[in-house]
């Protein structure tokens, strides 16, 4: 004990002095390391903003600039915008540009363009770039950046570090002493053999030649894989855009390619006479994954649905997208019109959709659906593996279509990491084992490293079903089932939206949008507006909703002629009898009520089955007083989250049903039972009462969740926790394959790795 603390407190004294000099070192690091992000988000935010700016000069809309630029300030989180004309004079900026400081400033002119600006109200980092316009230089774009935090995050990152130390300092110094005493055991044991053996320089010569070295470097290469998983990332201080998802590529998992497999494309390409046109699929899964693979590259693995999809593809079925700015492929899966109708019109969407989706439709399965569903999942999987370049690509499969793909990826790929996630409610196990198929969709599911869900209760389920259907080893403390030799952690990512959102969709002030569409719609200016938007799906609570107009009309007879339900439903799963009913019965609904409660000039409902693209929704988000979100079961919803976003004035009104994954997220919406119509129907009245300030208040709170919980946390959580399953299973391999130490692994991988499984 007296040798071990002689060697203990000068470690630790040591460490502790090496910490307070590095400490200094961070401050600068930190210091350059936000003035680079800042800047690299001015040189995005001014890459945006450029042609928008150039056709509001082009068009002389003078008026319009100042409040364009206060919308960008209050979305980017900057201090101050301002724009220079080519002779340096200050013609356009927003309120808190510092009235000092002006164009010719030596802050604002010269090389570099970030420059750290002394102002009354502390310290601003400028970035300035120039506008370029069809005739030339328009001016200059002024940022300025509020630096005060960086004091606070550089107290942070000191208390952070000097953990560190601590941290490090005593598990080097416990590693340290196991090393000794039972180095010292063996020293021990090993002189005494060669005592009796009458030989004790051969004893310490064997000691020397063949364990000592190869246990110090098996322990200095476990301590360093140790210091990296415990040093975890604290999410809640990430800023999460697309350049933080590339971080965790490079740096977590090393530049890996990214595949993603959907049955839906991001772009198809359909023909229209002599002409191909692009269209982006209306869906919430495309919603939220276009903006990962525009971040993070890689290819996209989809059917090809489009009328010209075939013409546009090069001979590997590639074509690369964005059309505006390719920075990703779309690998294109070509199906026949039966795989087509028995995979997804049959298995899909008449099988599994209804199973999970408690909304009263009897699921169908037919063998030869299922037979189909099969076929096309090997053709998937066999695309997966054409298109990975490596032997561990990360892999994300994308919802119930391909329930079968991950098992059959992990038998030809067994070092892909694989996640799943299931966009859509998971069912009990009463209700899942109507299913005849269920051992093999779960066993397919579990050839996923993880497997994701958008709620902690659709996750819970899953495990339900595994313990009440296979034999396999489930861990409930920490969600892990460990099947066929493999482990499946089944986690909670609540799926979001892309922010700040792309400025095409806000180009259009709330006002001009309320005006179109009161105007497109034929409707007088002071006309009351809610609006729905779904796909015309018997999940979505269309029916319900239209009941919630009529009542509300029955009860408050004042809203006659004064407010108006306008919905947006895009045509979906045509070719299924359940949907065509579905489409006649939202028909007749809406007509009786418009017959019941309308008269001449007023409608109640405007109905518009019909593909609407993504400006024209936000048109509707930005222009209508009330969204109202009704499913019945739903995993999140989206449209719920996007129209807090869209709405930068911080005004309007969404109305979520409580079966809708997003209820978990954003209480401040009006939280309503869509099956109870009355209660529907008051929703709506205290909707179109509520005051300004209310509104304000409930639209806030939101908008900051959904700010800081975006598309890019949801997609870097998974990558992250892909990462960790990576560095664990090397670590593993790594003390399963050591011959030659004295430690035994198994203390270290039943205590830190496995855990303690139980059926």
């Amino acid at each position: 004990m007296r040798l071990t603390l002689r060697f203990v407190l000068p470690l630790v004294f040591v460490l502790s002095v090496i910490g307070y000099a590095v400490l200094p070192l961070v401050d600068k690091l930190t210091l350059s390391w936000f003035m680079r992000d800042l800047e690299s988000r001015s040189q995005v935010l001014a890459s945006s903003m450029e042609q928008t700016l150039a056709e509001l000069f082009r068009e002389k809309k003078h008026s319009q600039i100042e409040p364009y630029l206060k919308r960008i300030q209050d979305a980017g989180r900057i201090y101050a915008i301002g724009i220079c004309d080519p002779t340096s004079v200050l013609r356009y900026k927003t309120a808190t540009f510092p009235p000092t400081l002006k164009c010719f400033s030596k802050a604002l002119t010269g090389d570099p363009i970030s420059q750290t600006v002394d102002v009354p109200t502390g310290m601003l980092q400028s970035s300035v770039f120039l506008l370029q316009g069809n005739s030339g230089t328009i001016g200059k774009l002024v940022f300025l950046h509020d630096m005060s935090f960086v004091a606070h995050r550089s107290a942070e990152t000191r208390r952070y570090m000097l953990y560190l130390f601590v941290i490090v300092g005593l598990l080097i110094s416990l590693v340290t002493v196991v090393v000794a005493q039972l180095s010292w055991r063996e020293l021990v044991f090993r002189l005494r053999k060669s005592l009796r053996a009458g030989n004790v320089l051969k004893g310490i010569r064997q000691l020397r030649g063949t364990e000592l070295a190869p246990l110090a470097k098996d322990l200095r290469a476990l301590m360093h894989d140790i210091e990296n998983d415990r040093r975890s990332r604290d999410e809640s201080q990430m800023n999460w855009t697309p350049i933080s998802l590339k971080q965790i590529l490079k740096e977590d998992l090393s530049g890996d390619e990214v595949l993603i497999v959907a049955n839906r494309e991001p772009y198809s390409h359909n023909k229209k006479g002599d002409k191909i046109e692009i269209q982006t699929p209306a869906s919430g899964l495309v919603t939220a994954l276009e903006p990962i693979l525009r971040a993070c590259s890689g290819t996209w693995i989809a059917h090809g649905s489009g009328t010209a999809d075939r013409q546009t593809v090069d001979k590997f079925d590639h074509v690369k997208v964005p059309p505006d700015n390719p920075s990703y492929e779309i690998r294109r899966v070509w199906l026949t019109k039966e795989e087509e109708a028995g995979y997804y019109y049959g298995f899909s969407n008449e099988g599994l959709w209804p199973l999970c989706h408690i909304a009263h439709t009897r699921p169908t399965f037919r063998l030869s659906d299922w037979k189909a569903y099969v076929e096309v999942n090997k053709k998937f999987a066999r695309a997966v593996i054409e298109e990975a370049k490596t032997d561990d690509p990360v892999i994300l499969v994308q919802d119930y279509h391909f329930a079968l793909l991950p098992k059959m990826v992990r038998e030809e790929l067994p070092d892909a990491t694989i996640i799943t996630f299931w966009h859509i409610p998971w069912p009990n196990p009463e209700a899942f084992g109507i299913c005849p198929w269920y051992e093999e969709i779960l066993q397919g599911l579990l050839g996923s490293s993880i497997l994701g869900f958008h709620t902690r209760f659709h996750c819970n389920n899953f495990v339900d079903s595994v313990d009440r259907f296979l034999e396999a080893r489930i861990d409930r403390e920490t969600s892990t089932i460990s099947f066929g030799q493999k482990l499946t952690a089944v986690k909670h990512y609540p799926i979001s939206i892309e922010w700040p959102l792309n400025p095409n969709k806000t180009k259009l002030t709330v006002s001009e949008c309320r005006d179109f569409i009161r105007k497109e719609n034929a409707l007088p200016p002071d006309r009351r507006l809610a609006m729905g938007v779904d796909r015309l799906d018997y999940t979505k609570g269309i029916l319900e909703r239209f009941l919630w107009v009529d009542s509300l009309l029955t009860h408050h007879p004042e809203w006659l002629g004064k407010f108006s339900l306008i919905q947006i439903a895009a045509p979906s799963r045509s070719k299924i009898s359940h949907y065509q009913d579905f489409e006649a019965q939202v028909r007749a609904l809406a007509s009786e009520i418009n017959s019941r409660h309308g008269f001449d000039g007023y409608e109640p409902i405007l109905l518009k089955i019909e593909h609407h693209d993504v400006e024209k929704v936000f048109q509707y988000y930005r222009g209508c007083d009330v969204c109202v979100v009704s499913s019945l079961h739903d995993g999140m919803n989206l449209v719920a989250k996007e129209f807090v976003a869209g709405r930068d004035d911080n005004e309007g009104v969404l109305i979520l049903s409580q079966f809708t994954g997003a209820a978990r997220e954003l209480p401040e919406a009006l939280i309503v039972n869509p099956y109870n119509i009355d209660q529907g129907a008051t929703a709506l009245h205290i909707a179109l009462e509520m005051p300004v300030t209310e509104q304000r208040a409930r639209m806030r709170a939101m908008r900051n969740l959904i700010q800081e919980f975006n598309v890019y946390r949801w997609a870097g959580r998974m990558l992250m926790d892909a990462a960790f399953t990576r560095r664990k299973a090397r670590l593993k391999g790594r003390m399963r394959d050591s011959e030659t130490s004295l430690l035994p692994s198994s203390i270290f991988e039943r205590s830190t790795f496995e855990p303690n499984l139980t059926r």
